[in-house]
């Protein structure tokens, strides 16, 4: 038999838990709409634009961690998939996915659960481990995006590196270092908050 007590306790941690998924799914989303408008922000290149998608994923995947920022990236191309305009480009859904930018955007996918992971285990506290993490993910999309172009539309290695990897690598350093930046700074502002 089960008493007054026990029952409370029970229904606590079920609105408890109920709170934690509805926060996580606000978050997921809000995480989308950073994701939707980070690509809307490009300079054109061909073939593939020039966005702020990589700093949103690495970020968001830094502070979110892992299992969030990976549910948050999969929702996004998701979203793309079934034709909400949330790429870098006008048009959304399968066909895009198959398109030029479609290795990024699995790399994004890819980014988020290994920049998470690292989040999870500590290298975004301090500068050096923060921007080897960004590296890393960085390194993961643009080895997806560089895949696909090669030899998934069959574009062969050199192509895929002039057009996939070459145009981006100033815009890439700046971004992993403003990532880092963004992450330390947020996680001192919340350590400062939790302070008081």
């Amino acid at each position: 038999m089960i008493d007054r007590s026990q029952a409370a306790s029970a229904a606590a941690l079920k609105s408890a838990g109920v709170s934690r998924l509805a926060s996580g799914y606000g978050l997921a989303l809000a995480g989308t709409l950073v994701l939707t408008v980070s690509a809307k922000i490009q300079v054109p290149f061909y073939p593939v634009p020039m966005t702020l998608q990589t700093l949103a994923v690495l970020t968001l995947a830094a502070l979110m961690g892992a299992r969030l920022a990976t549910g948050m990236v999969a929702l996004y191309l998701l979203e793309g998939v079934t034709g909400l305009p949330v790429f870098a480009g006008a048009v959304a859904g399968p066909a895009y996915m198959a398109g030029p930018t479609g290795g990024y955007l699995v790399g994004f996918l890819l980014c988020a659960a290994l920049v998470g992971w690292l989040a999870d285990r500590g290298w975004t506290r301090g500068w050096l481990l923060a921007l080897a993490a960004m590296t890393l993910g960085h390194f993961v999309i643009f080895a997806a995006g560089f895949t696909w172009l090669a030899y998934g539309l069959a574009l062969g290695a050199g192509k895929a590196w002039a057009g996939g990897v070459m145009p981006f690598w100033a815009a890439t350093a700046a971004k992993t270092v403003l990532a880092a930046a963004l992450v330390i700074a947020a996680r001192r502002v919340n350590l400062s908050r939790s302070a008081r």
